[in-house]
């Protein structure tokens, strides 16, 4: 299964870097339903004009189109970075299965580091969350962002 969440994680890396590219901030996502991906998203905030477009909340919507149903029951959402509050009550509201997710956002992060909404006991569903997978690179790809907009030398 690890294998699988390396695989899954390049692929939503390339969609983060597809969003770097773009002038965003580098998060991309993919769900997953039954080992086939159904939908791919990067973050389009500054293209869309929207701060609620989020890779995770983008992702999830276009997976429901794919499927035709009203949940994502079987579902699990992979992200390179660790969903923030907003995008972790969207997974809970569509009842995603599991969020695997890359780097640890320790300003946002509401899948155990600083929130713990994903697994929040009282909330009607909870989210099995694996963290952490390909962190150094999906990290990697967050401060490149962030170290270009500061014109700081990257590795820093």
């Amino acid at each position: 299964m690890i294998l699988r969440h390396r695989e899954y994680m390049l692929k939503a890396l390339k969609m983060a870097q597809e969003a770097f590219n773009a002038g965003e901030i580098p998060v991309g996502a993919l769900v997953v339903v039954n080992d086939e991906i159904i939908a791919l998203s990067r973050n389009r905030t500054e293209e869309l004009h929207d701060p609620t477009a989020h890779a995770e909340t983008l992702v999830m919507a276009e997976a429901l189109k794919v499927i035709d149903e009203k949940w994502l029951n079987d579902a699990v959402i992979y992200s390179t970075l660790e969903p923030c509050p907003m995008c972790a009550s969207a997974a809970v509201l569509y009842r995603v299965k599991r969020i695997v997710f890359g780097a640890y956002d320790s300003k946002w992060g509401a899948c155990g580091s600083v929130y713990n909404i994903a697994g929040d006991g009282n909330l009607n569903h909870r989210i099995e969350v694996i963290g952490g997978v390909m962190e150094r690179e999906c990290g990697g790809i967050i401060n490149a962002f962030f170290n270009s907009k500061r014109k700081l030398p990257p590795g820093l």
